[in-house]
């Protein structure tokens, strides 16, 4: 407990290169989702019932254990935290909706817009310098999302690409809220969210009607997989900004639909092949350049104009 304690101030000395790592982490474990998804093969409201509350059953023994209660810093924190854990539910609530009303490479694909909505939210609440390449980045993957929703239209899925888009928003938007407050406790967030997303589909849900072998996938899901991977995204945002750590989601696109056509083969429309190479190109060529960047001495990351936000 005293290394994990000491790890976030020593990280501090180079927090891009920690918070890259911890991004990567946080969306591998993210990327096995739209497969757990199908193998719980269930109704959507059923698997967003069960994970959210499996996360606040898992988040919440964590917090018992480590037996630190938090502590708020006044009404802004508090604001902050609700906001947080709200958001964070309806993203849970949104990612499965999206994946049971359309393909799990669609949804993936269209998530990488995210980091658009996310810089734009960042400029104007953040005031956060958004470097060329970046830029560039943003460009490409907005563009393949567009094929992406092309390869749709008539086809039935327009529903669930319409959820990935509205989950773009959401996703950027709590991005954004944790750059601005980097403080507040991601875990108890993570945990709160879980308890929004298991109300929010109560009422929609039929959660005893499960064949057994979905509660097993369900428990992986919500009990491991989700709560691993929240807890490391929400702390990347710690050390990078909202649009560089929405970026990393990227990585997600390629992986998630190779584990679902390699399990399940469910084989990802040739379109959104296309969509997903042009994002494998842009995130490789702005890693490489952030890399250089480093390497010579000049900062990886973002800038920001203004004090106080992390």
């Amino acid at each position: 407990m005293a290394v994990l304690r000491r790890w976030p101030d020593a990280a501090m000395a180079d927090p891009h290169r920690i918070g890259t790592v911890v991004a990567a982490a946080g969306v591998l474990a993210l990327s096995f989702d739209a497969l757990l998804v199908r193998l719980a093969g269930t109704e959507g409201w059923n698997v967003a019932f069960w994970r959210g509350w499996g996360i606040a059953i898992a988040m919440g023994l964590v917090l018992l254990l480590r037996g630190e209660p938090w502590r708020p810093h006044g009404r802004r924190e508090i604001t902050a935290v609700v906001a947080a854990m709200v958001i964070y539910g309806i993203n849970n609530a949104l990612f499965v909706l999206s994946v049971s009303h359309t393909r799990a490479a669609n949804t993936v694909v269209i998530l990488s817009c995210a980091p658009f909505f996310a810089a734009v939210l960042s400029r104007v609440f953040l005031k956060e310098r958004i470097r060329l390449r970046t830029a560039v980045a943003i460009a490409v993957s907005i563009a393949a999302v567009v094929i992406v929703f092309s390869g749709s239209l008539g086809g039935g899925t327009m529903l669930g690409d319409g959820l990935a888009i509205l989950l773009c928003v959401s996703l950027a938007s709590a991005l954004t809220l944790l750059r601005r407050f980097p403080d507040i406790p991601r875990i108890p967030v993570t945990c709160g969210a879980g308890v929004v997303a298991g109300l929010l589909a109560w009422p929609f849900a039929e959660p005893w009607s499960l064949a057994p072998a979905s509660y097993g996938w369900l428990a992986i899901m919500g009990l491991v997989q989700m709560p691993l991977a929240s807890v490391l995204l929400m702390t990347a945002t710690r050390y990078l900004p909202s649009p560089e750590v929405s970026l990393f989601l990227l990585i997600e696109t390629v992986l998630a639909p190779v584990w679902v056509w390699a399990a399940i083969g469910e084989e990802p429309p040739p379109l959104t092949l296309v969509g997903g190479f042009l994002i494998l190109g842009a995130i490789t060529v702005h890693s490489w350049l952030a890399l250089r960047e480093a390497s010579q001495g000049r900062p990886a990351g973002y800038h920001m104009r203004s004090s106080g936000t992390g």
